[in-house]
């Protein structure tokens, strides 16, 4: 799902809540990741599509803080993506 949410920008936040949850998953969380399979399943034909031969510039940009939640005192990263097709 992680490399799904890659080609799949409409699914990457939901992915990104279910990888935070997996050091201690319940009963829930294994029906939130079914119902994200089940809407990838029945939407094959959307999503990102490669062309061979096409030239793209891909730009990232990271955002990182360490240690900054105030409840649990983990790290924050945000990364963006942007793929332009020349």
């Amino acid at each position: 799902m992680i490399y799904s949410s890659h080609t799949r920008l409409n699914i990457a936040f939901v992915v990104e809540v279910v990888k935070k949850i997996m050091h201690n998953p319940k009963e829930t969380h294994l029906q939130v990741i079914y119902h994200i399979l089940h809407y990838l399943k029945g939407t094959p034909i959307k999503g990102i599509l490669f062309t061979k031969g096409s030239e793209m510039i891909l730009e990232t940009c990271t955002d990182n803080d360490y240690a900054v939640s105030i409840d649990d005192k983990r790290s924050t990263l945000d990364i963006a993506l942007f793929l332009e097709e020349i």
